[in-house]
């Protein structure tokens, strides 16, 4: 053990947050590694790494997973660009409505939404038979167009969010020199808004790119053939029509080959950028646009809000057009629905379980001045970030092929779905509760410190008071994207293991499309509804609380 090892861990507190930190990330390195083993086992009964690089056919699906990606990435950049100056630049009423819209469409499981967006833009949906009567032909939105148009359904709100909160950070300064120079919209821009949207942008870009590359349930709904297919799609074909192990294993290294690669490069984007001084007043925009400026923002943010809102009237209308009573009777979707909620109450708990270690753990060194100890807190930071690298199908395949040969892996299919699922929410965990934590620390370290706080008293007073709505809407999301998967699923799913998403895919299959729109109705209305539930249920009012900031107790 080096001398810096030393003195990091020499504080009782520290130490223990390390420990914790360090048995999380044991956990995450036994879960990922143990799925990397079974590949790289199974990879020796394929047709080798020099037979699956030179087959055509793969260069085609590696090809088309990046073009995807890229345009995809593209799209949700640009019109969340526009989406979020036009948020920014116009108030009206209605506004923090809009900006709602877009975290829900977050929390819409995948597979309702592209279910949504076939009852919009199909060959039978709203847009199509709007352009029948006016003598037109139907859309067809299976292939690469119907994957664009998903992904930027999903991702168009994530980026106009994380650029908007970009834009909400600027100083009210500038805003207020803005206005008292009266600087033309042009000038605003250059000047005030393009600074802010240049932060946002390399990192929107790069999460939202990593996304797409590792879509498997919208590309399995709307690729509509081996023409518009991707590595993960390829990988569940692998298993699950062919049964061909060693070739499975091959597509899940190759995939994570792929994505490392891709991640590497990306994170060469990303620069620190200073945010400039401020005296911490709320900013406010002093600028007044133009008339044709204000205009144009308000059909912007009207376009935008009828994109995202189409697919939620279009799923309320043909649900409820459906035989709700007699579905809600039956006992596979009674099954189903329980199978579902305990599986995402318990990868949600995983989830949160897992990232808030690593992140004390992070915050503990950030103040080490140390190489080597930058260098794990560095480890400890990205390692909520796994699964961008190992995606659930992956990290499933490798267990499935792992259990299969050594026991029943159906029977223990819950338990790779739980940690699957849970690793799948760490990236969206970490980036709701890394800030709160940091600006807890920064505000309330030299005071704990001087206190003498540790353990559980600092734990009690100072960090859980401030991530208490953070792990609220944690909790929501967690729970809400492994209520709405249908990755890992996929793989192990049966008789015997059935859930929501499962059993709406298979109506979907089967052309049952009333009853799977009605399913489609029943699982978005009811993870929307956690997503609240959680949020009250963890977001108690700060009056009912202790704030250790004033150290007195609010009544």
């Amino acid at each position: 053990m080096t001398a810096e090892i030393r003195r990091a861990i020499a504080h009782p507190d520290r130490r223990e947050r390390l420990a914790f930190g360090a048995a999380a990330l044991s956990l995450l390195a036994v879960l990922v590694g143990g799925a990397f083993a079974a590949l790289l086992a199974f990879a020796g009964t394929g047709p080798g790494f020099a037979a699956l690089l030179s087959d055509a056919y793969l260069q085609g699906v590696v090809r088309f997973t990046l073009l995807q990606a890229a345009l995809s990435t593209l799209l949700s950049i640009g019109f969340g660009l526009l989406l979020a100056l036009a948020l920014h630049r116009t108030r009206f009423p209605g506004r923090a409505l809009v900006i709602r819209l877009m975290v829900l469409t977050q929390a819409l499981p995948v597979l309702v939404g592209a279910l949504a967006i076939l009852a919009v833009w199909g060959r039978n949906g709203i847009v199509s038979e709007a352009l029948v009567a006016a003598g037109l032909g139907r859309l067809d939105v299976y292939g690469l167009g119907g994957i664009l148009l998903a992904h930027t359904f999903f991702n168009m709100p994530l980026a106009a969010r994380l650029i908007l909160s970009s834009l909400d950070a600027v100083p009210g300064e500038s805003w207020k020199l803005a206005g008292q120079l009266s600087m033309s919209p042009l000038a605003t821009l250059r000047i005030v808004e393009a600074p802010a949207i240049l932060k946002a942008l390399p990192g929107a870009a790069s999460l939202v790119f990593m996304l797409c590359v590792t879509s498997f349930t919208l590309v399995l709904v709307l690729g509509g053939g081996p023409g518009a297919t991707t590595l993960q799609v390829e990988i569940y074909q692998s298993l699950r029509a062919d049964f061909d192990p060693g070739r499975a294993a091959l597509l899940g290294l190759a995939q994570i080959a792929l994505t490392l690669l891709v991640l590497a490069a990306l994170l060469r984007l990303e620069r620190p950028t200073d945010t400039g001084a401020t005296d911490g007043r709320t900013a406010r925009r002093h600028d007044r646009p133009g008339a044709a400026v204000a205009a144009l923002a308000a059909v912007i943010a009207g376009l935008g809000t009828a994109f995202l809102i189409a697919p939620f009237l279009a799923i309320l209308m043909r649900g409820l057009a459906a035989d709700l009573p007699r579905l809600l009777g039956e006992a596979a979707v009674q099954r189903a629905a329980g199978t579902s909620l305990a599986l995402a109450l318990v990868s949600a708990l995983l989830s949160l379980t897992l990232s808030a270690p690593l992140l004390l753990a992070a915050e503990t060194l950030r103040a080490e001045r140390s190489a080597g100890l930058r260098r794990w807190r560095s480890v400890f930071t990205l390692s909520g970030g796994l699964v961008l690298v190992v995606p659930p199908i992956v990290l499933g395949a490798g267990w499935f092929l792992g259990l299969n040969r050594i026991a029943d892996a159906f029977a223990l299919a819950p338990a790779v779905i739980v940690a699957a699922n849970a690793l799948m929410a760490m990236p969206f965990v970490t980036r709701i509760l890394a800030p709160a934590l940091a600006d807890a620390a920064a505000r309330q370290d030299k005071l704990a410190t001087s206190l003498g706080l540790s353990g559980l008293a600092r734990l009690r007073l100072v960090e859980l008071p401030a991530l208490r709505r953070p792990m609220g809407l944690a909790f929501a999301y967690a729970m809400a994207l492994s209520l709405g998967d249908l990755g890992v699923v996929t793989l192990f799913g049966n008789e015997d293991l059935l859930t929501l998403p499962l059993l709406l895919y298979q109506r979907m299959g089967s052309y049952r499309t009333a009853d799977a729109a009605g399913l489609a109705l029943l699982l978005g209305l009811g993870t929307l509804l956690i997503v609240v539930v959680a949020e009250q249920l963890f977001a108690a009012r700060t009056s009912r609380h202790r704030t250790f900031e004033t150290g007195t107790s609010r009544s």
